[in-house]
């Protein structure tokens, strides 16, 4: 009892502090960057460069090599290199350094993030002046490397990296979502794959093939188990299926479309196909690759970044390969409700620079996040899955080009599907979008992919769909992600909700890791006296 009297007042300190959290880091002073007038030289930088690999020590090699070949050029700068299995924990990481003014210098993100880092009072750098001046910009005269001009950036790619009148990233490598089909099982049910996947087709496919003989198992398989479609990342099921259909998700000011009918009507059959056994994500029953790499999938929806784990062939497995079956392989974009319109999702890594109060530390950031951009490091890193390099540059340069030709001459960097991965989106760059970026744009992805996990979860639980559980669903999401409380018009304002409870948490545990060893002392004093 005692010792709780004493903690009293630090909780009490802990509510006072609490809307500082909404007002510090919703402040909107952002200025632009005033670049020096030189590189100082003399000196020396330590930069810390935060990245994600996917599980894949080729890219990890590529990281390496480009940090060794970068100090090589500039003796002066050592980067550390820090690598994280997933953009998840790299967002947790930022915001919570956010509050303690230690954030990397250099770091892989998505926009969605970036948009929260940005609330930050001059947290994060905008990049116009860095891109347009005439010694340091892309492709400046005194870069030590041959970078890309800006004009090599592909403007698409690059448009993405802006939010409100400036740019806060540079594109690092762009992916979009494939269907890895089982065109051996598709034809096998008396079907011929069309041109373009559409969303009628995959139900209809995935029906057929749920006969079974009288022993229970799949007539197609001869397995226990099959379940015909299953999508990777749901968030981007709905936000495509959403954009094919012309329905609401958001506005580019923040206003939240997502609950419509178009909405409830892909739910509605998601959860009569969940019914039949025909569907189910990643969440709820595994990785897509396990399944269509064991015969137990026709459909599987991933990321083109994810293609060396498809195919009975694929060099990265998580299953044993006496589990595998012998299958061939076909490499489609995402299912389309208008074949002669196809939209697909524009994904990929960017890069962005946090601001320190040394403007010579900014510029060496500078340097290296340009340096990411070089042929060298876009093409070794885009042949490590299906990933496109974001500059011309390097897609026209001569060893991409062979690269590309040589599909299939072996399963390791000419994979076959892996390379079909990659010339699927260089064909449909103009066919692919992005959602809009806003404060809040992060908890708005994440609900859109919920909605379904929780159709899905609840029709396996023998749940009913319908008109009444879809109104209470969205409420539920509604709240759970705070959408009703998104509120703002571009990248500032308070930080979302989640952040802010995250920044909570750890002050609260500081101060009470911190009045805990007080009371320690206090009490051994006593103890002494």
């Amino acid at each position: 009892m005692k010792t709780l009297k004493k903690l009293l007042p630090m909780l009490l300190l802990v509510v006072l502090l609490l809307p500082l959290f909404s007002g510090c880091h919703g402040a909107k002073e952002r200025t632009a960057f005033t670049i020096p007038a030189a590189f100082d030289e003399s000196r020396q930088y330590e930069l810390t460069f935060w990245a994600k690999n996917d599980n894949n020590a080729n890219q990890v090699t590529v990281y390496q090599n480009a940090v060794a070949e970068f100090e090589k050029l500039y003796p002066n700068i050592k980067v550390n290199l820090r690598l994280y299995s997933n953009y998840g924990d790299i967002y947790n990481d930022v915001i919570t350094n956010i509050a303690t003014d230690t954030t990397p210098n250099v770091c892989i993100t998505y926009p969605d993030h970036i948009a929260t880092y940005m609330t930050g009072k001059n947290c994060v750098v905008p990049l116009d002046t860095l891109m347009t001046d005439a010694a340091y910009d892309l492709g400046g005269t005194e870069l030590r490397f041959d970078g890309p001009t800006l004009e090599e950036v592909v403007p698409k790619f690059l448009e993405e990296c802006k939010m409100g009148e400036n740019y806060y990233a540079l594109p690092y490598m762009r992916s979009s979502e494939a269907c890895y089909v089982n065109k051996t099982y598709v034809e096998a049910l008396g079907f011929t794959l069309p041109d373009v996947l559409t969303w009628d087709f995959i139900w209809q496919v995935s029906e057929a093939a749920m006969a079974k003989g009288e022993d229970g198992t799949f007539l197609l398989n001869g397995q226990k188990v099959l379940i015909p479609f299953v999508y990777k990342s749901t968030d981007n099921m709905m936000i495509q299926y959403l954009k094919q259909a012309g329905a609401g998700y958001s506005t580019t000011t923040g206003e939240i479309l997502i609950e419509n009918d178009t909405t409830d009507a892909l739910l509605t059959e998601v959860a009569r196909q969940v019914k039949l056994g025909t569907f189910t994500t990643f969440k709820m029953s595994g990785y897509p690759g396990n399944f269509i790499n064991a015969g137990q999938c026709i459909f599987a929806v991933d990321s083109t970044a994810g293609a060396t784990w498809m195919g009975p062939d694929a060099p990265l497995m998580d299953i044993p390969e006496d589990q595998t079956v012998d299958f061939e392989m076909a490499v489609y974009p995402v299912p389309q409700i208008d074949p002669e319109a196809p939209k697909m999702i524009s994904q990929g890594p960017s890069v962005c620079i946090f601001n320190k109060e040394d403007p010579q530390e900014v510029l060496a950031s500078w340097l290296f996040t340009q340096y990411l951009l070089t042929n060298r490091v876009q093409i070794d890193y885009s042949k490590t899955e299906g990933y496109v390099p974001v500059t011309l540059k390097a897609q026209n340069d001569p060893e991409y080009q062979d690269y590309l030709s040589r599909s299939g001459e072996d399963n390791e960097e000419h994979y076959s599907v892996k390379i079909s991965a990659t010339k699927l989106l260089l064909s449909h760059v103009e066919d692919s979008f992005v959602t809009p970026v806003f404060n809040g744009s992060a908890s708005l992805r994440n609900a859109a992919g919920q909605l379904i996990e929780e159709v899905t979860k609840s029709v396996r639980r023998k749940k009913t769909v319908d008109a009444a559980y879809l109104e209470k669903l969205h409420k539920d999401i509604t709240a759970l992600y705070r959408l009703d409380q998104i509120r703002g018009t571009d990248a500032s304002g308070p930080l979302p909700q989640v952040a802010v409870i995250l920044l909570i948490s750890l002050t609260v545990a500081w101060i009470l890791m911190g009045g805990y060893v007080l009371v320690g002392k206090l009490k051994k004093r006593r103890e002494k006296n």
